[in-house]
């Protein structure tokens, strides 16, 4: 038998099972989701997702449909959106960021929610435990406080000279303020100062470092946030402008000239929540679930914005990045 032949038959015997369990499911679910931003900037967390379901059988379209809502940057908007998806009458919400998840909670009490990625999951009513997370919720912890210490040890390592940092971030996110906590105690384990900068809109964001200049910000790091992610692309700008050091919370940063980022993979989170999507679709109930924290860490390095600031990245770190841009 020739080698592609034998490929091809290979392959439609993997595909087979999966296509006749999508058979088997009997209908076309509509999971409906709260995103903090448009689709096409979450492009890559989308096709993570659908490829983690069709690992499982499910092919967009022929047995699943999605409902994309975008909060635009706007947490505000995500109680609103929620009840939009209810009234659809979806078979289950996916959700990012925790104004997302509190939005959803708040909408209904049947219909299951998945957290694709949630900063914080305790403490801001949205499950009981993360053993048994109780009610209609479960999914994937993105880590994000313990990691905003992290970040604080990698400015250091990134400038030995570095004296203040400054946390870029909005504090009227309920998962924000554990963060600057978090921060603040890294920093003053290292002797150097740490500055915050609160935003709570775009308007803010331009003031934020204008602020970081007069405060003698030397190293800027940014927080993960539905009005960050929103706009990407203006403070990473900004960063370049004024010469800052940036470290950010995600790779889709370093991706638009962000000089480095370090936290979860969140298209991980979104292939993982695949899993529990699986699962409930199954029969299992959402509160018997547990949630699951991050397994995938990313240290991305820009190299390009790099040399844009005259600045010599340590090989120690460049030895440890999982992806250096040049």
């Amino acid at each position: 038998m020739r080698r592609r032949e034998f490929a091809s038959l290979l392959g439609a015997a993997v595909a087979w099972p999966l296509l006749l369990r999508a058979q088997q499911l009997g209908k076309i679910y509509r999971i409906g989701i709260l995103g903090t931003v448009s689709s096409s900037l979450s492009a890559r967390n989308l096709d993570a997702l659908r490829r983690g379901l069709r690992e499982l059988g499910y092919i967009e379209n022929q047995n699943y449909i999605l409902e994309y809502r975008s909060a635009d940057g706007d947490g505000e908007r995500f109680p609103t959106l929620a009840n939009e998806l209810v009234e659809l009458h979806v078979d289950l919400i996916l959700t990012r960021g925790t104004p997302a998840a509190r939005g959803a909670k708040n909408a209904t009490e049947t219909i299951p929610v998945v957290m694709a990625a949630i900063g914080e999951p305790l403490g801001v009513g949205v499950v009981a435990s993360l053993a048994r997370p109780g009610g209609n919720v479960t999914g994937l912890s993105a880590f994000v406080t313990e990691l905003a210490g992290k970040r604080v040890e990698l400015a250091k390592e990134l400038w030995p000279g570095s004296s203040t940092v400054g946390l870029l971030n909005n504090m009227g996110n309920p998962v924000v303020p554990p963060q600057w906590e978090a921060t603040k105690k890294a920093a003053k384990v290292l002797g150097i100062e740490a500055v915050l900068l609160d935003i709570r809109s775009r308007d803010d964001i331009p003031r934020a470092f204008e602020t970081a200049n007069a405060q003698h910000v030397d190293t800027l790091l940014v927080g993960i946030e539905v009005l960050i992610q929103e706009n990407r692309q203006l403070i990473t700008d900004l960063a370049a402008k004024h010469r800052l050091r940036a470290i950010y919370a995600s790779k889709e940063f370093a991706d638009v000239g962000g000089l480095m980022a370090y936290g979860v993979s969140y298209p991980d989170l979104y292939s993982r929540s695949a899993t529990f999507i699986d699962k409930i679709f199954r029969g299992a109930k959402p509160g018997d679930l547990p949630v699951e924290q991050p397994t995938k860490l990313e240290l991305i390095v820009n190299l390009q914005a790099a040399k844009a600031l005259g600045l010599a990245v340590p090989a120690a770190l460049l030895s440890r990045a999982d992806e250096v841009i040049e």
